[in-house]
């Protein structure tokens, strides 16, 4: 197992977007419509102009985890003085890969990329599966989402 951990690119665009659906799937999602066009049309436009930035994990040439942050501005808040936030989304790993520090190196990544973007915080809708790993990262429960302070 040799893994390394490269951004996200229009070359890995497609596997991405199934491991994306997958991982809705994994969460719950039972909604039955053809996902692939919107993602596709999201992450293209938002990669281009840097507003979506995604790391993964690879083992021989096998995307076995993702990673996903959204930059969002809104207008200036206390809690958020320059009003940008870092959504996450899109943290999967495979399950034979679980366990490891892969979701944790991944998650380091995205939210440096936030910070090197100016935003003042990051945010996520965790999965029960994902309530861990946030936590220990330094995440804390607010009313529905949670969010580590930059």
């Amino acid at each position: 197992m040799t893994i390394s951990y490269q951004k996200l690119t229009n070359n890995e665009l497609d596997i991405f977007i199934k491991m994306r659906i997958n991982q809705l799937r994994e969460e719950g999602a039972k909604e039955d419509i053809d996902l692939v066009p919107a993602l596709k049309n999201y992450y293209q436009r938002h990669m281009a102009d840097n507003t979506f930035i995604s790391w993964i994990a690879v083992d021989n040439e096998k995307i076995i985890g993702t990673s996903g942050i959204s930059i969002v501005e809104k207008p200036p808040y206390f809690g958020c003085p320059s009003g940008k936030i870092g959504l996450l989304s899109s943290m999967f790993t495979d399950k034979a890969y679980r366990r490891i520090g892969i979701a944790k190196e991944l998650l380091s990544r995205v939210v440096n990329e936030a910070k090197e973007q100016g935003c003042g915080t990051v945010q996520i809708t965790a999965s029960d599966m994902g309530v861990l790993l946030y936590s220990d990262f330094g995440f804390v429960k607010n009313n529905n989402f949670m969010q580590y302070n930059l």
